[in-house]
């Protein structure tokens, strides 16, 4: 099919970027039994690579730094990147995540949010949402909120879409490539392959991430049927006891 062609063209590409930064993919797996969310966080500088991905109960996922003596401003690299709340499921790049749960829409949840200050790469803050509480449960919300080209303003897109479609998910990151500053990602989600597994799926989008810059990774499988959840991590650095 010609959008499973596109997918894997885009998986190309998404290789030969050596920084996309943080990443989001929501999508179905190929049974069409479990919504699949993704999320990867990247680094250049040290203290953006000291970090590890940690499990906690609840389905969540966090950040966390995988050499605490190395830790130099934790304010925007530690933060809760995986949570859900009955029948409703966010993942985000950020201390937003929390947010996104808690109001009708995504748009909403994320009103009082903005880009992130660092300067002078202005971070954009990637946020999506899967709800079940609903017969037809394949749709996703996703926000990217970013720094206007032309000024301070925060420029905000919200995306609703349909992820009927098994083995395939919708990515935003948070960069187009390396660059200092940073350029942010441009244009719309675009469609990357979800196929195999949860271990098979975490590998395929861990072996395409640029080896030097890579960081951690996360899939999270969630039964669209039980709503139970299940979350694998890759991890480049070990936790320092």
């Amino acid at each position: 099919m010609e959008f499973k062609i596109q997918a894997e063209k885009n998986l190309l590409a998404l290789k030969a970027n050596p920084y996309p930064g943080r990443g989001i993919i929501v999508g179905l797996d190929e049974t069409g039994e479990y919504l699949v969310q993704v999320y990867w966080i990247m680094g250049r500088s040290e203290n953006s690579r000291n970090r590890v991905f940690v499990i906690s109960v609840g389905g969540e996922l966090k950040t966390a730094a995988a050499d605490l003596k190395k830790v130099k401003d934790p304010s925007l690299i530690i933060y809760k990147a995986m949570a859900e709340v009955p029948y409703k499921f966010a993942v985000s790049n950020g201390h937003q995540t929390r947010d996104a749960l808690f109001e009708r829409d995504l748009g909403r949840s994320l009103k009082n949010w903005e880009y992130e200050p660092d300067k002078p790469n202005y971070t954009p803050r990637i946020t999506a949402i899967c709800s079940l509480d609903c017969e037809n449960p394949h749709t996703t919300e996703i926000s990217i909120l970013k720094k206007s080209p032309f000024n301070g303003i925060c420029d905000r897109y919200l995306y609703n879409l349909e992820i009927s479609e098994r083995g395939v998910g919708y990515c935003v990151t948070t960069y187009s490539g390396d660059g200092d500053p940073l350029p942010s990602f441009s244009g719309d989600p675009y469609l990357l392959p979800l196929v195999g597994d949860i271990k098979i799926i975490s590998q395929t989008i861990w072996n395409v991430l640029n080896e030097g810059n890579r960081v951690s990774l996360a899939v999270k499988f969630i039964n669209i049927k039980t709503k139970e959840t299940s979350i694998e991590v890759i991890n480049k650095y070990n936790v320092v006891r």
